[in-house]
Order: C-alpha cells, then structure tokens, then sequence
C-alpha cells in the first residue's frame, strides 16, 4: 500500500544516516510514526547492551500501544491493542529476513556479521527497520488509522 511504502522510505531515511543524522533503530520507527523518539532511546542495540529484543521490532510493539493501547495506562489492554500486535508479529515473522540468527535477540542478530560497525551489519539492521516500518503501517492501515496524520503538522 501507499501507506507502507511512505513508512518504509520514512524509517530508512531514518535509520540510515546518510540525508539526515542517523536515528537508532528504536528511535527511527518512532519517528516515523510522529512519536517522541526520547523514550525509545534505551530500545537502542537491544537495551543498550545488546541481550535484549530487537530495538525496531520492540519499538514497533509500543507504538502500536501508543495509537491503539488506552488511555489510562492503569486500564487493560483494549481489544484494537491485542489485535494490533498479533498482526504485527504475524507480518514481521512474514517479512523480516533475519539471516542466520535464530532469535531477534540483538546480539543475535548483529552477531553474524564480523564488525558491528562496518557496512554489511548496518544494511542489514536498516533493512529490517524498514521491514518493521512498512508492518507497523500495514496494521494501522489495516484498522483504519491514517498513518500520515500522525505526524506533527511541521514534520
């Protein structure tokens, strides 16, 4: 859809550096979605140490919950929330290549590749934050939500 491919191009931009300041995976897909990336900023390198979740696939999880969770953080997960994610995981596992990583454990994930900072590691975690982005846009769009109108107007 037109939605998925705006995100998609939106988290890699994002994430890859090279138009604007790079965004860490967690951040890029907040971003993308016109959330405060602040608080995604310790999604980073799988919880900064890297034996945590993916950072852009955790990231996604939480905007969902932003757009579709309650609005008393108190309150029960809603029925949209539920779903939301349950598609979303769905997608991602669809799409996502993961390599020869048997989990999307950061360390995992970013293990396969000889330097972490070299060129191969970070094509391949742009890759999948735009993957992320796109399942993240297909959901919303999936429940009705206008995906562009999340942005703040001066974005």
């Amino acid at each position: 859809t037109a939605a998925r491919a705006w995100a998609e191009r939106r988290a890699r931009l994002l994430y890859d550096g090279k138009a604007v300041a790079h965004r860490s995976c967690g951040v890029a897909i907040a971003e993308t979605f016109g959330r405060d990336g602040r608080p995604y900023v310790g999604l980073r390198r799988g919880g900064l140490t890297g034996e945590s979740t993916c950072g852009a696939i955790g990231a996604g999880v939480l905007v969902l919950g932003e757009v579709f969770g309650a609005a008393d953080a108190a309150s029960p997960s809603t029925p949209a929330l539920v779903t939301a994610v349950q598609r979303y995981h769905g997608l991602w596992r669809e799409r996502a290549e993961l390599g020869r990583a048997k989990t999307v454990i950061c360390n995992d994930l970013t293990g396969q590749f000889a330097e972490f900072s070299g060129p191969e590691r970070h094509g391949f975690c742009t890759a999948l934050a735009t993957t992320v982005a796109g399942c993240v846009a297909q959901v919303m769009v999936e429940m009705g939500v206008d995906v562009t109108a999340l942005l703040p107007p001066e974005r």
